[in-house]
């Protein structure tokens, strides 16, 4: 572990990473009084002052937790679903630093080793991204809120079957928000709130850290480039990565930085599994779909364009020869509609740059990163009808994807040294494996509105306002084999194997799961 005293050269560089910090928060630092004008409009003020009092019982703090040591409490995480495990996974792995020294050097032992971490995964409201644009957006903070909440307390429900809550979850000493959604969102928001709240819980986000990455990509690419954002619909409304991107370049003296952004209607649902986006095969939609067609105004097919989406027909539903029938049935679908849209509104804008770098923009698209690099380069040797390589000009020959999940593990990292949180070998964290929880509906709440999977209907989901914090509509569960499809289960074990290891741990050995039975515990190989 850091010896400070001892060691000169990593006292200097933690110092140098505690300026780097305050550089990079410093410049976006309010006082109340900012904040209070910002947000008391918001119907979040009052959920914020009613968690303050902890008068509801969904809604309480244990804030006698938060008066004693903290430095074995779990990191915690939340996304919208199961695309931050994405991030947890780089988390789990990353050996960026020496841990006995400090210095950003690889010492072949994982930097996180000795924490432990609370994931949760907000699946019964997902996708966050389109709270949004249906002008939900304090309902969506007040989701962040609950999500945070969640992670600082000690309340969770056994299984989606448990009569009444626990209180035996422990709370955390951090929180990263895997969720660019989110982050756009709830960030700003959080902070202000853990102030109010007095908690010394540190909080990063997505975004920040991806904006950070372009920015520095950029430095090494030099002359004249543009960033790509491909997110959801929701991050791209809010104008987050611009916005932080605009402000770090600012700090490193770069101008005329283009961004180009495109917001996908449909990728991280189908990833999910979502039936609104995506059905299993040999299986009968039993919800109005929600993706790109020929008569979505907000994501239309474009009939001109069917030779460069190239579109794959082992995932794709309808009558070939009825275009009105036409629905996107597969994650790669999704991708070469969007990565065309993106292009095709970036082309109309008759620009002098390429696309160099793009960021993925929502924690469901690394799964699919390999996807992504392929429509990319099967766009940049396109040629249309005219003979054209319609893309080419667009699409630098050396494209660079920037996936924020490493970014965010580092600047987590270098506060918990910073703060004297990270844990060393010897000492003892409050939970000995990681857990995992996820939403679900509540079925013991009459107002709820299902559909026969068992999911919210699509227009009780987003009928719901801000302020309703007596209705509880869903819960919180450990995650197991009653609330994770095999799809998802497949996509872990195949893509995330130490994340995977880590879930059927926490679904086998932690306190939380024990009352589970046999049939709802993952499988073990």
């Amino acid at each position: 572990m850091l010896n400070l005293r001892a060691k000169n050269k990593s006292l200097m560089m933690l110092i140098s990473i505690y300026f780097l910090l305050i550089s990079t928060f410093g410049c976006s630092v309010k006082n109340d009084k900012d904040y209070d004008a910002e947000f008391i409009k918001d119907t979040n003020y009052t959920l914020i002052q009613l968690i303050k009092d902890s008068k509801i019982d969904n809604l309480k703090i244990p804030y006698e937790k938060y008066e004693k040591n903290i430095k074995n409490y779990p990191v915690g995480v939340f996304d919208s679903g199961i695309g931050g495990l994405t991030v947890f996974k780089v988390i789990l792995e990353i050996d960026h630093f020496n841990n006995k020294t400090g210095e950003e050097i690889p010492d072949n032992v994982p930097d996180f080793a000795n924490e432990r971490f609370i994931y949760l995964a907000d699946q019964a409201n997902m996708p966050y991204g389109t709270y949004p644009s249906l002008e939900k957006v304090d309902f969506l903070r007040e989701l962040i809120m609950k999500d945070a909440l969640f992670l600082l307390g000690n309340r969770y429900w056994p299984s989606e079957f448990a009569k009444s809550p626990s209180f035996d979850k422990p709370p955390v000493k951090a929180i990263v928000i895997a969720c660019n959604t989110a982050t756009s969102y709830g960030l700003e928001m959080l902070r202000y709130a853990f102030r109010k709240w007095n908690l010394p819980v540190y909080i990063v986000g997505v975004v920040e850290t991806g904006a950070r990455g372009a920015v520095e990509s950029l430095k090494v690419k030099g002359g004249n480039n543009t960033i790509a954002v491909m997110a959801t619909v929701g991050t791209t409304l809010s104008n987050g990565y611009p916005k932080a991107i605009e402000k770090i370049a600012k700090q490193e003296n770069i101008e005329n930085i283009t961004v180009v952004q495109h917001g996908s209607l449909g990728i991280a649902g189908a990833v999910e599994g979502n039936e609104e986006f995506v059905v299993g095969k040999n299986k009968k939609r039993t919800v109005e779909y929600k993706g790109p067609s020929l008569n979505n105004t907000d994501a239309p097919i474009d009939l001109g364009l069917l030779d460069a989406y190239n579109f794959d027909i082992e995932g794709f539903l309808g009558d070939k020869d009825n275009p009105a029938t036409w629905q996107l049935n597969s994650v790669e679908n999704y991708i070469r509609y969007d990565v065309v849209t993106l292009l095709e509104n970036y082309r109309k804008t008759d620009p002098s740059k390429p696309i160099s770098i793009v960021i993925l923009g929502c924690t469901h698209y690394p799964f699919y990163i390999e996807s992504f690099k392929a429509t990319f380069k099967m766009l940049k040797e396109f040629v249309d009808a005219n003979g054209e390589k319609r893309y080419s000009q667009f699409i630098d020959d050396n494209l660079i994807f920037i996936d924020p999940s490493e970014l965010t593990a580092i600047e987590l990292y270098k506060h918990l040294v910073i703060e004297k949180l990270l844990l060393e070998k010897y000492e003892k964290p409050s939970i000995f494996v990681n857990e995992f929880y996820i939403s679900v509906p509540n079925k013991n709440n009459p107002n709820v509105q299902s559909t026969p999977t068992g999911a919210f209907t699509y227009e009780y989901k987003y009928s719901r306002i801000a302020g309703n914090y007596n209705n509880e509509d869903v819960i919180r569960v450990p995650m197991s084999n009653y609330n994770l499809k095999d799809v998802i289960q497949k996509n872990i074990m195949n893509n995330m194997p130490v994340v995977w290891k880590s879930l059927v741990e926490f679904n086998w050995k932690s306190p939380r799961t024990k009352n589970l039975p046999q049939e709802a515990r993952l499988k073990k190989d």
